[in-house]
């Protein structure tokens, strides 16, 4: 992403231009790991910008609750060995 894009607005804040909103909606939407929108050719309209920032939102929510999950269970399975173990320790080294 060049810095050479961005224009000043009339608040003398740095403004992204178009080009790199489509960009980084593109660069978002693969990263998404079942996306229903195509990633041929990035889209300019704002209808799949704003399904790409919803799906990326949703993902990083599910993400989030695989994570506590995952504590969760680790935790569970800490309370259920030896806490001396080496086990234990590689356990207690994921939370």
């Amino acid at each position: 992403m060049s810095s050479g894009r961005r224009s000043r607005n009339s608040n003398g804040n740095l403004r992204i231009s178009d080009e790199e909103i489509v960009q980084l909606v593109s660069r978002l939407n693969q990263l998404l790991p079942h996306s229903r929108l195509p990633t041929r050719r990035p889209s300019t309209s704002k209808g799949s910008a704003s399904k790409v920032l919803e799906e990326t939102c949703e993902y990083i929510k599910n993400l989030h609750r695989e994570v506590d999950d995952l504590s969760g269970r680790l935790s569970q399975l800490l309370s259920t060995i030896d806490s001396d173990s080496p086990q234990a320790a590689i356990i207690r080294g994921m939370i």
